[in-house]
């Protein structure tokens, strides 16, 4: 058995600089990841069969995972040409624009050798990023990662107990008119009109913190500068490019 960790990614920045002919967005942003993590127990001996388990954190078993077209870890093995019985012990939230699901996809691309990032962005977005990991600058759809001087800093998430869907804050953009946001995330407006109870939880942040929150992402995390323990909030530091698993 194989244990491989998964570090959630946080977006400092996005600004979205075009839509292609295919609907895909494209975008301009720097990302880093964090030593949040999500943990995966992979067994490569399952005959060449794909076998994903999720459990929550508190050991909660959300059952077998999705048809491949809905799991990334299922479509990663898949891309990989492996087989393996992985189960997945999550601590980054869903929906939370944190990369929690394209974390895992990475974790086990790693673990496969498998190193394309522009492959690896086919099957979501994200992935590419995560699988490269540190500082960088990622463009195009996700799949252009430019890495970057690792920098130590550390952040404060305040998970909100909501999920936002990446399509339809996307959708909600292309709606608004395709804003730039003020806070460097040209999301935060679109996200916003989907869940608009975001509101209440970034200014409960702003005004523990002194500082404006920015959106993490799609949402629905926001985050600040710095050590702010509090309720549902985790406080996070930035990781090196490599990943670690044994």
């Amino acid at each position: 058995m194989i244990e491989a960790l998964a570090p959630a990614k946080l977006t400092l920045s996005l600004r979205v600089t075009g839509v292609r002919d295919d609907g895909y967005h494209e975008i301009d942003a720097e990302m880093v990841t964090l030593d949040l993590c999500d943990r995966l127990e992979i067994h490569p001996d399952s005959g060449g069969e794909a076998d994903v388990r999720m459990l929550d954190a508190a050991g909660g078993d959300f059952g077998a995972a999705p048809p491949a077209a809905g799991n990334l870890v299922v479509r990663a093995l898949s891309l990989a040409g492996r087989g393996a019985r992985v189960t997945v012990h999550k601590r980054i939230p869903a929906g939370a624009g944190l990369g929690g699901g394209s974390a895992d996809a990475a974790a086990v691309l790693r673990w496969a050798g498998f190193t394309d990032t522009v492959q690896a962005a086919s099957i979501g977005a994200d992935v590419a990023f995560c699988l490269t990991g540190g500082r960088a600058r990622v463009r195009g759809i996700g799949e252009l990662v430019e890495p970057l001087p690792d920098v130590r800093e550390q952040y404060t998430l305040l998970l909100v107990p909501l999920s936002c869907s990446t399509a339809a804050v996307y959708a909600a953009w292309d709606d608004l008119g395709g804003p730039e946001g003020p806070s460097g995330n040209d999301l935060e407006a679109a996200a916003l009109r989907v869940a608009p109870e975001l509101a209440a939880w970034r200014d409960e942040l702003g005004n523990a913190t002194g500082q404006t929150p920015r959106l993490a992402g799609s949402g629905s995390t926001w985050f600040v500068a710095g050590a702010h323990p509090g309720p549902n909030r985790v406080v996070a530091t930035t990781t090196e490019r490599s990943a670690p698993f044994t």
